[in-house]
């Protein structure tokens, strides 16, 4: 319980930077000389980093384990945010945004695996919506670093320091890692888990190499990965576009004041929050299938509100979508062990984590390209077909038996 509180406070420090970099880019970009639209490069960086790491997870959490893992990976993101506090020019901002990334992937594939082996539903579904708190707190913290005396880099500077203060009971921890581990055996590969990987691969060729490591195109081959890859590239699109244009789409298509509108878009991001919470109470009982099956058709349901002519009663559909979509995260995780076997897990997950950072990168500004042709009014459609998508991507697994119990 002691490492779960650990892992709970690692959670909102994984939330805790990803806010920052929009709530403070008006000032930014005018400090550093750079128009607007640079605040796309420094994001661009920052998810190539995570792909990368999130690919290379499962040789490094194999290698050194996942609290090794996780301590170096939130001193990377710590070391980032204090580079981003002394930048005072752009390029400068580009080069810490690598080590912010590296971290940043590293560290949620590692976590997220390390939860779904050793602890319940109902905490992967807490521990999601603690990172919801991080990333809530972070633009406050932003605000009052701004009203105080309109210097961003002490936000930077007072978040670094956080996640150098977290870095530390990180490593302290260490020996609670590997007791949760040796209690509950998952992290280490076996001989029976080597079979399982075998099995799991199938007709396609081994699963790993002498030391239990698999490769992605090894983890490609197993049956339903392709699928499970897909539905969460789907829905991590789906939270993503919801989010970055929720608050737009109010204000073109349906004709509300800004403020207006800024508050029906949060209620995305305030459903998603709640809706993990409530959820964690639960998760046990109903089990990750009807979490990710009911998460998905809610999320369809609230889309198809918000594209009905409601006016204002629209925004309940907004809320209704981040209610629903609230689950399906988590959930997918924690049954990937299950449905995968826990030896193949750390490499999935991975890839998973590579195919989520895939769909926040290209889709929302897919969707800005596509409306800038089209209309904003394309937004609940566009949301409503990634949420069938990852529906019927899930379902499609759900069809095959699962690896292990």
């Amino acid at each position: 319980m002691l490492l779960l509180a650990i892992i709970y406070l690692a959670f909102i420090s994984l939330g805790l930077p990803d806010s920052l970099v929009g709530a403070g880019w008006p000032v930014m970009h005018e400090d550093l000389g750079v128009p607007v639209s640079f605040a796309g490069g420094v994001t661009f960086i920052i998810a190539v980093g995570t792909i990368v790491s999130s690919l290379a997870s499962e040789r490094l959490t194999r290698r050194f384990g996942a609290g090794v893992v996780t301590a170096v990976s939130v001193a990377m993101t710590a070391a980032a945010l204090l580079g981003f506090s002394t930048a005072t020019q752009f390029w400068m901002l580009c080069l810490w945004a690598v080590p912010y990334g590296l971290g940043a992937g590293a560290v949620d594939a590692a976590l997220n695996n390390y939860v779904a082996l050793h602890y319940s539903a109902r905490h992967m579904n807490w521990l999601h919506s603690f990172w919801g708190v991080g990333a809530s707190i972070s633009p406050f913290v932003m605000s009052l670093a701004l009203s105080a005396d309109g210097d961003w880099s002490a936000a930077y500077r007072g978040i670094g320091l956080l996640q150098i203060g977290l870095a530390a009971v990180l490593l302290a921890s260490l020996p609670l890692w590997r007791r949760v581990a040796a209690i509950h055996p998952g992290e280490s590969t076996t001989e029976d888990e080597g079979a399982e990987m075998n099995e799991a691969a199938g007709a396609g060729g081994a699963a790993g190499d002498a030391a239990g490591h698999v490769s992605i195109r090894t983890a490609l081959r197993i049956p339903g990965v392709p699928s499970v890859l897909l539905a969460f590239f789907a829905y991590c699109a789906f939270e993503q576009t919801a989010m970055l244009w929720g608050a737009t789409f109010f204000v073109a298509d349906r004709g509300f004041d800004a403020s207006t509108a800024a508050s029906f878009g949060a209620l995305f991001i305030l459903g998603l929050t709640a809706g993990r919470f409530l959820s964690g109470f639960f998760a046990d009982r109903v089990g990750d299938r009807m979490l990710i099956r009911g998460g998905f058709l809610l999320g369809a349901i609230g889309a198809a509100i918000v594209a009905l002519p409601l006016g204002q009663v629209s925004f309940v559909g907004f809320a209704l979508a981040g209610i629903g979509a609230a689950p399906v995260y988590p959930a997918v995780i924690h049954s990937t062990p299950a449905n995968f076997g826990r030896a193949n897990s750390q490499a999935i997950i991975g890839i998973q984590m590579a195919a989520a950072y895939t769909g926040t990168t290209i889709m929302p500004p897919l969707f800005g390209i596509i409306s800038g042709r089209v209309g904003l009014w394309l937004l609940p459609f566009y949301l409503l077909a990634l949420a069938l998508l990852g529906l019927a991507m899930t379902e499609r697994l759900n069809r095959l038996p699962r690896r292990s119990a």
